[in-house]
């Protein structure tokens, strides 16, 4: 296991499946303590730590959580041999976890200190690094004391990840500041914590077409107070009644409609990126917004990386590829995010229009979120098609009613766009019931219909299962499906 040196603030992120297992094992109405071991994986930013829960291990009360002679209770040896050997094989985080009464405020005791410091020396030396560590739990409120090689720190909070994000911390957050009068009407919709919370986020944008860039704007409006767009393409005349706050002089229109080719090419060359059209609009709409926009393809895993540290991801390019890694940030560093997209099938000899349908899919970090694999929507032949340059593509004979541009309209984009970042409101500013189901949603626009998909699970899936293959919540301990 490679040497860690963690950053501050350390944080600990939980599916709400999980989350409810481990709670309801610690405070089954008996008022007493309870023990449980979780493992985690890690990613390391410049602006923190994240440790990233994959397993609860629940201690069965008597046998493997057992009174104490230096304490209330304890693990015992052979249940912290077990585990702490599972998370060194698998490569991941061994963290032990116990409860103390109370409700919002929570802290170790004398004793649990002392417990620290006697054993997770040997802990680090077992796990080949750990970190290794202790969370104490309230019913709402954590605390947790950290572990590595380099050092110790305290945890800063915890993130459940669920049709509502929340987070738990050692106390309550004092009060927050009253939010900027020009989000008078939101503030009153979820009050001066809401907004802050959307202040704070870190919001990923994956394609800055034209469901991309109604995204951008939404978000933008709402006080999202950092972006990630990423996009490699250029604006087109095609593009411009559809890619928000596009102007004629982005898409180079004064050249591109000369009627020679090689100004029509200069004219092309010289448009402005999507991702800078997306900038623009979103400082025009909030001018302290922290905003990255990158030129580049989100399979090249330097790019990709830009987004293991977001709190949600849009998907707003639909390519198998792009499915491919979105996927695989969700479920290997517990982001939530959606995929968006709209489909306007036309029958190549009549021209006749087919069903028009939208979708919104959301996809969260656990089994039966949404997985894109499980729904067999990232098709492994259309994988090794884009794998392919144009050349051979053409030479195997690829080249098929895919390539050829379809229709598109800005409504219809925005139907599905519109549920995904009302849905992504919901969720953060906590509006939406805790067992509220966020299953795949398709509109079929003629029809004026909505339908919801069930999910689908695939035990041994490689990105949402508990398969010892699957990367699920290994952060930096496991490889993303990048070029």
């Amino acid at each position: 296991m490679a040497q860690v040196t963690m950053k501050y603030p350390v944080s600990l992120r939980i599916t709400q499946p999980l989350y409810n297992q481990l709670y309801q094992h610690l405070f089954p109405g008996d008022g007493d303590e309870h023990g449980a071991v979780l493992s985690a994986g890690i990613v390391e930013t410049s602006k923190g730590t994240r440790l990233l829960v994959r397993d609860v291990f629940l201690a069965k009360d008597g046998v493997d959580y057992v009174p104490s002679t230096r304490g209330y209770r304890a693990l015992t040896a052979q249940f912290v041999a077990d585990k702490s050997h599972y998370c060194a094989t698998q490569n991941l985080c061994y963290l032990a976890v116990h409860c103390h009464g109370g409700q919002d405020q929570v802290a170790f005791s004398v004793d649990d200190l002392a417990s620290h410091e006697r054993g997770y020396p040997a802990l680090l030396d077992i796990t080949k690094g750990g970190p290794v560590g202790a969370l104490v739990f309230a019913k709402n409120a954590v605390a947790g004391d950290i572990w590595t090689s380099e050092g110790r720190y305290p945890l800063n909070n915890m993130v459940i990840i669920g049709s509502q994000i929340r987070s738990l911390y050692p106390s309550p957050k004092p009060r927050p500041r009253t939010a900027d009068p020009k989000y008078d009407r939101h503030a009153r919709m979820f009050g001066d914590v809401g907004q802050e919370v959307l202040s704070n986020l870190k919001v990923g944008i994956i394609g800055l077409g034209g469901a991309g860039s109604l995204i951008n704007e939404w978000l933008s409006q709402l006080g999202v107070g950092h972006i990630v767009a990423i996009d490699f393409d250029r604006v087109e005349i095609t593009n411009r009644p559809r890619i928000v706050g596009s102007t004629r002089w982005d898409a180079m229109e004064w050249l591109v409609r000369q009627p020679f080719p090689w100004v029509q090419r200069l004219g092309k060359k010289l448009a402005k990126h999507k991702v800078y059209v997306a900038q623009r609009v979103a400082k025009r709409a909030n001018g302290s917004i922290r905003y990255d926009a990158i030129v580049g393809s989100i399979v090249d895993e330097s790019v990709a990386k830009k987004l293991i540290d977001a709190d949600f991801i849009f998907l707003a390019a639909d390519t198998a590829q792009s499915r491919l890694v979105f996927n695989a940030l969700v479920y290997q560093y517990l982001i939530p995010g959606v995929q968006v997209g709209v489909k306007v099938p036309v029958d190549q000899k009549t021209g006749a229009i087919g069903d028009i349908f939208s979708a919104t899919r959301h996809v969260h970090p656990f089994a039966g979120g949404g997985c894109l694999n499980c729904h067999e929507l990232i098709s492994p032949s259309r994988l090794q098609e884009e794998a392919l340059s144009l050349e051979e593509r053409k030479e195997q004979q690829y080249i098929n009613h895919e390539d050829i541009p379809q229709p598109s309209v800005i409504t219809l984009n925005v139907m599905a766009t519109g549920q995904a970042v009302n849905d992504f409101l919901m969720m953060f500013i906590g509006l939406f019931e805790p067992d509220q189901l966020l299953y795949h949603q398709m509109n079929k626009v003629r029809q004026r219909q909505s339908d919801l998909v069930e999910p689908m699970i695939q035990a041994d899936c490689l990105h949402c299962s508990s398969h010892e293959r699957s990367n699920r919540a290994k952060g930096d301990r496991g490889s993303l499906p990048c070029l």
